[in-house]
């Protein structure tokens, strides 16, 4: 079991850099390269460097609040 849980938190942290690597390099370096420039097919318009963070965002707020309700709800009936 725990070989199984270094290979998770190893792939997790693979994926996690691998994430942040790229949305740094389409963020903060891409826009110094010019726009006819290959390297620019291999990313998303520069709009959904906002707008998918944003959306993230707020789906996991979502899914948060959902989770303290039900655990709120579930507790004041465990009360009564």
């Amino acid at each position: 079991m725990e070989l199984a849980d270094k290979a998770v938190g190893f792939l997790l942290s693979c994926i996690s850099l691998s994430i942040f690597t790229y949305y740094t390099f389409w963020v903060i370096i891409l826009p110094f390269f010019d726009s006819e420039h290959f390297v620019h097919k291999y990313f998303l318009p520069q709009e959904f460097a906002i707008l998918i963070p944003v959306c993230a965002g707020v789906t996991l707020t979502c899914f948060i609040s959902m989770f303290i309700g039900y655990v709120m709800l579930k507790s004041k009936k465990k009360k009564a």
